[in-house]
């Protein structure tokens, strides 16, 4: 069984935060690293952008998460790479 409780033991973490955790879980590769884009991830979770900004900005307040901007070959902004601090193997 995989034990997650770290996540619901960690003080005031908000329930979105959560949710979203789990969803870059879902989407890491074996060493804890994705890129969907914020759309992607409020689309997919029905929940709006700036929910989904919240909920990253907390995730890397609780160091749980680890991004850094990704950019194309013109310059132009990407999306992020989360890497995930504490990666859950299913």
């Amino acid at each position: 069984m995989v034990n997650i409780s770290f996540l619901y033991s960690l003080k005031g973490i908000n329930d979105r935060a959560v949710i979203v955790y789990l969803y870059l879980n879902d989407r890491a590769n074996k060493d804890g690293i994705c890129w969907p884009g914020i759309n992607t991830i409020a689309k997919d979770l029905k929940r709006s952008r700036s929910t989904i900004k919240r909920a990253i900005h907390e995730l890397r307040e609780l160091d749980l998460i680890q991004t850094e901007q990704r950019f194309r070959p013109n310059g132009a902004k990407s999306s992020l790479e989360y890497r995930l601090s504490r990666p859950i193997h299913f």
